[in-house]
């Protein structure tokens, strides 16, 4: 290779590094102008000086209430969740080295879903736990991912049929067990259980922050500071060995990572489909497969669709509102046949 080819290369190289930068940037000023936006957007529509007012309690009392109590934290979860399902699908579809694998595709939400609804009929009047929800759901994501994982695992690595066939039989296993809890649990029991098999925010607090955001960090690091090897791992587990990556552990953290991120969503508001799925192939398309942009992309891209999809979900029906996992269903289902179409060569090689 001559100076001036390699002189390009290195062109090309820091073009595309300034152009992902400059991705990341945009997204992060379109998040924070979106977020600010819905907050004036609802079953009562507020100015921008009187949502102001609120944030800082100057305003009536009920105005104060619907921006500090109401929707503000509302918002902060369902960026909170739009940003670790992202993520998290990201990290798997990598990790399988499948555009189809995501959370709700491989049969962790229907898990975390199965352990939520397991405490909230058994476990609530026996232990009454602190997050007990959140315990129970996470312990149910992480044996569900290990268990997909486990069953499409062959010498070779991971089987794709096998990958998509176990997350199909999981997921519909865990669906007839919440189905069998919601039929023999009281009527208010089948009403919690609904909420999230459904999924929403209605009624999220500040607790339900403080529930998110903790565990929501910590999977997003653990996925983070494994960019680079994600990167290598990629390109094939062999090649990753031969560089000196523990591809062992590396697999691990991000099991636990992407287990916490997925868990903890559902804690807070249930059964959220197609998010992890959606927003990775969006921006896999858009920036490339580099994960160190890619993954804060992913975080910053799945919070800003789910902050969107949240606000139309709260107003388009007022005084009533749509399940947010209703919305992303619509949009998911149509993009999973349209990704079954033009990436079979990816999906079905093993």
């Amino acid at each position: 290779m001559t100076n001036e080819e390699l002189k390009m290369l290195l062109n090309l190289h820091k073009a595309n590094k300034r152009k992902l930068q400059l991705m990341v940037a945009a997204l992060l000023i379109l998040l924070i102008i979106c977020f600010t936006a819905c907050i004036f957007v609802g079953s009562v529509d507020l100015d921008f000086k009187t949502a102001i007012d609120a944030l800082m309690g100057k305003a009536s009392w009920s105005q104060n209430q619907i921006v500090r109590d109401i929707r503000t934290p509302r918002l902060i979860c369902a960026a909170a969740v739009g940003a670790s399902l992202s993520v998290a699908g990201m990290a798997m579809q990598a990790l399988f080295k499948n555009p189809m694998a995501s959370p709700s595709v491989l049969g962790i939400s229907s898990g975390a879903s199965f352990g939520a609804a397991l405490y909230i009929a058994v476990g609530y009047g026996m232990f009454q736990m602190a997050y007990g929800a959140s315990l129970c759901a996470f312990l149910m994501a992480a044996l569900t991912m290990f268990l997909v994982y486990a069953l499409a695992y062959q010498k070779r690595g991971v089987n794709t049929l096998m990958l998509l066939l176990a997350g199909m039989a999981i997921s519909a296993l865990f669906s007839g067990l919440t189905s069998t809890i919601e039929f023999f649990s009281d009527a208010d029991t089948v009403n919690s259980i609904v909420f999230w098999m459904l999924g929403s925010f209605e009624g999220s607090n500040w607790i339900d922050v403080k529930v998110i955001l903790i565990p929501a960090i910590i999977g997003m690091i653990l996925i983070l500071i494994n960019a680079r090897e994600l990167n290598i791992i990629s390109s094939g587990e062999g090649k990753a060995r031969a560089l000196g990556v523990n591809v062992k552990n590396v697999r691990i953290m991000l099991l636990i990572g992407s287990s916490i991120l997925v868990a903890s969503s559902v804690s807070i508001c249930g059964v959220i489909s197609f998010v992890g799925l959606i927003i990775p192939h969006i921006f896999r398309t858009l920036g490339g497969p580099d994960h160190k942009y890619l993954a804060p992309m992913c975080i910053l891209g799945g919070a800003l669709f789910m902050i969107i999809v949240d606000t139309v979900a709260r107003s388009i029906m007022p005084p009533h509102e749509l399940p947010v996992g209703v919305i992303t269903s619509l949009i998911g289902a149509p993009f999973f046949i349209y990704i079954m179409r033009t990436k079979k060569k990816e999906i079905w090689s093993s």
